[in-house]
C-alpha cells in the first residue's frame, strides 16, 4: 500500500508508515471552506424534487454557515415548497484530486428521513472514464451506508477485505449482468454508519483510502476514532479491516483519476422518490408521493444537514498523490462542459435493483 511497506527494518517501517501521508488541503471550519467549493444552480440531473441555490442565497437563508468549529450545510426547513421543489445545496469541490486520503470528520449527517437522498463523493469530469467514488449514500428511511465505485469497462472487485456486504462485483456502468449502472456496491453492515443511527452515536469520521492498488473506506464512530488520525498523522495500515475494499480485477490508476468532492442533498427523484420505491416503504403511510411529502412538510427536514468537523486531503509522499488545482476561468469553462454530461447515479439497493432501469447520475456542475 505504501512505499515503506518494503522496507526490511521494522523500526524503520514504523516511523515511515506514521509519517507516510503528508496533509494536502485542510478545507478548514470558517466561511472560507465555502470559497473552496462551486455552487451548482442547475436543474437536479436525478430529476429531485429540489432547487439549488447559489452562495448568497444559501448563506442569507441560512442553509451554510460557518463557526470557525464547524461548517452547517443544510435545506430549507421552514416553507412549504414550490417551483422545482426544496431548496437545498450542492458542492463541488474546485481542486481535483488523483490518490490520497480523504478524510471527513462529521458530528451529524442528513438524517434517515422520508424524500431525503444526500451523498458525499467523488467525481471526475469525463464520466465514467475518470471514475466516480460514492462515499457516503442512502435514500429515506435508510439505516446503513452504501459505498459505490463507477467505471468504464474493464473494473471489477474481489469479495473479501472488507466487513461489509457484497451487492455488485463489476463497476462498470453498463455491465451486462447487473442492473444498468449500478457499478459495484457494497453495504456497510453497522447500522451506525448512516442517518439517525450516526447521528445518534455522536458522529464520525469516513477515511477514504485511494492507492493504485485499491480504494478502501473506513467508517469510526465518535468513540472509536484512532489516535492518528486525531493527532494529524493518519496511518490506515493501523485501522483494521475497513468496511469496503474495492480491489480485484481493476486497474485503479487507469479508471480513477481528477477527481472532486462534492457534498449534496437532493429529495426524491430517480431513487428516494421511484414509485416502487417510494410505495413500499414506511414513507408512503405520510403521503402517496414522496414530492408531495416533501413539499408539504418543511419542519421534518431540520435534520436534514451536514455539520462538518473537518475535512481534510493527504497525501502518501511515496507516491503519485496529487491536487489539481482548477484556475478560476478553467473551473467555469469546465463546469459548462459538464453540464451535458451523460453520467449516472448508482442503482438502488437489491430490494428493488430490478425494478429500476438507469439514470442519470447527478453529475453535472
Amino acid at each position: 500500500m505504501h512505499a515503506s511497506t518494503l522496507l526490511p527494518a521494522l523500526g524503520l517501517f514504523a516511523q515511515l508508515s506514521t509519517a507516510g501521508y503528508t496533509l494536502l488541503d485542510d478545507y478548514g471550519t470558517d466561511s472560507s471552506f465555502f470559497d473552496k467549493f462551486d455552487f451548482y444552480t442547475e436543474t437536479d440531473p436525478t430529476n429531485g424534487y429540489v432547487n439549488y441555490v447559489d452562495n448568497s442565497t444559501a448563506s442569507s437563508d441560512g442553509l451554510i454557515g460557518a463557526d470557525g468549529s464547524s461548517v452547517y450545510i443544510g435545506v430549507d426547513y421552514s416553507n412549504v415548497a414550490s417551483g422545482n421543489g426544496r431548496n437545498s445545496v450542492r458542492l463541488t469541490s474546485k481542486n481535483t484530486y488523483t490518490e490520497g486520503l480523504v478524510i471527513l470528520d462529521l458530528a451529524h449527517m442528513p438524517a434517515s428521513t422520508c424524500g431525503t437522498w444526500p451523498a458525499f463523493w467523488m467525481l471526475g469530469s469525463d464520466w465514467p472514464n475518470n471514475g466516480e467514488i460514492d462515499i457516503i449514500e442512502g435514500v429515506n428511511q435508510d439505516t446503513t451506508n452504501q459505498m459505490t465505485l463507477h467505471t468504464s469497462d474493464g473494473c471489477s472487485i474481489s469479495n473479501s477485505g472488507f466487513t461489509g456486504t457484497l451487492d455488485t462485483d463489476n463497476c462498470y456502468v453498463e455491465a451486462s449482468d447487473q442492473s444498468a449502472n449500478s457499478g459495484c456496491a457494497i453495504v456497510n453492515t453497522d447500522d451506525s454508519s448512516y442517518g439517525d443511527g450516526f447521528n445518534n452515536a455522536g458522529g464520525g469520521i469516513y477515511a477514504t483510502e485511494w492507492t493504485s492498488d485499491a480504494i478502501s473506506v473506513w467508517y469510526f464512530a465518535n468513540a472509536s476514532i484512532p489516535s492518528d488520525v486525531s493527532s494529524g498523522n493518519p496511518d490506515p495500515s493501523g485501522w483494521g479491516t475497513p468496511a469496503a475494499s474495492f480491489a480485484g480485477d481493476c486497474d485503479i490508476s487507469s479508471h480513477f483519476q481528477n477527481l472532486q468532492i462534492v457534498f449534496d442533498i437532493t429529495f426524491c427523484g430517480d431513487w428516494a422518490g421511484d414509485s416502487s420505491v417510494w410505495s413500499s416503504s414506511s414513507c408512503s403511510s405520510y403521503a402517496s408521493t414522496c414530492d408531495s411529502y416533501v413539499q408539504n412538510n418543511p419542519s421534518v427536514f431540520e435534520g436534514t444537514h451536514w455539520s462538518i468537523n473537518s475535512l481534510k486531503v493527504y497525501q502518501d509522499s511515496s507516491s503519485t498523490s496529487k491536487r489539481d488545482e482548477v484556475p478560476h476561468a478553467h473551473a467555469a469553462a469546465h463546469a459548462n462542459s459538464r453540464r451535458t454530461a451523460n453520467q449516472i447515479r448508482p442503482a438502488p439497493r437489491p430490494a428493488w435493483k430490478h425494478r429500476r432501469a438507469g439514470y442519470k447520475h447527478g453529475s453535472s456542475f
